[in-house]
């Protein structure tokens, strides 16, 4: 219970940012539109070449490869636009103000070392779903499975560190693994997130709105299809308003939980800095959390 306060402290604390500063929920609307363009733009060409050359080991290797570059282009699309809204955030607590400008030349200047970072997520991706596919029931299969789906949970728990000390402190993908396992090491910050019961919050309010666009679609389709008196094009104008009802719920969870789970990390990681630089110098006061941490730690 008290995991769960803390969780909605913090939820309440970034949101207030977000409605105090409207640019800092900009990067994950885009994040978004961008992401569905790439989808549809890249499921065309895998479409096509399952069609013509699908089911043989030629086939298949190529719609990996295909299916391989569409992940690593849907991270790009993702940090990018997370790195931005990184930096928002980092402008808004230290500055009083998160400009899109400097976000975006930020981005702009840190671009090869996101690539990077999406290349490292892709092969984590592809890892763990090579090893699910492995359907083999013995020890060996199972282990694999059971490693790759760890190993992805503590990459993309990583990546959100990372993503900061890329964009905060201009660190590659190497400086920025080393220094999120040295503040790990150091006990600088808890990267567990259940401390700060954020995800839990989080993923259960985005399951319940989505549930309510699903009734809420349901009730509109399913009203208008009853009401038609069997009408097809009735029924069909029903369903598609349904669906657009469904889908505009989904993506406004899924800004949600964009935006919370990047603020959380990212005031972690300011934390977690600002720590070290007191330690660094010698100093023996403690250092305050980021407004939003802070009151959830309280």
């Amino acid at each position: 219970m008290q995991s769960f306060s803390r969780g909605w402290s913090f939820l309440k604390q970034a949101w207030g940012m977000a409605f105090k500063d409207k640019d800092l929920l900009k990067p994950s609307i885009y994040a978004l539109v961008v992401g569905m363009v790439v989808s549809v733009i890249g499921i065309i060409p895998l479409g096509i070449t399952y069609f013509f050359i699908g089911g043989n080991s030629v086939g298949n290797f190529v719609l990996a490869v295909m299916g391989g570059i569409l992940v690593f282009v849907q991270f790009v699309v993702t940090y990018v636009f997370s790195g931005m809204t990184v930096y928002l955030i980092f402008g808004y607590l230290s500055e009083g103000d998160g400009r899109m400008d400097k976000a975006w030349a930020i981005v702009k200047r840190d671009f090869f070392d996101i690539l990077t970072l999406a290349a490292a997520s892709t092969a984590v991706n592809m890892l763990k779903s090579a090893a699910q596919r492995n359907r083999k029931n013995n020890i060996v299969s199972s282990l694999a499975r059971s490693a790759t789906g760890l190993l992805e949970t503590l990459w993309t728990e990583a990546a959100y560190l990372i993503l900061p000390a890329m964009v905060i402190d201009d660190m590659n993908l190497k400086d920025s693994l080393q220094r999120v396992w040295k503040i790990t090491k150091e006990n600088l910050l808890l990267i567990g997130i259940s401390t700060v019961g954020v995800r839990w919050v989080t993923g259960l309010i985005s399951f319940v709105f989505s549930m309510i666009g699903l009734v809420i679609a349901f009730v509109i389709g399913g009203g208008l299809a009853y009401i038609s008196g069997g009408s097809t094009a009735i029924s069909i104008v029903g369903i598609v308003i349904g669906a657009f009802v469904f889908f505009a719920f989904a993506m406004v969870a899924s800004i949600f939980s964009s935006y919370t789970n990047t603020a959380y990390h990212t005031c972690l990681y300011i934390w977690a800095r600002e720590v070290e630089t007191a330690k660094a110098e010698g100093s023996s006061v403690p250092v305050i959390a980021p407004a939003p941490l802070a009151a959830a730690l309280a």
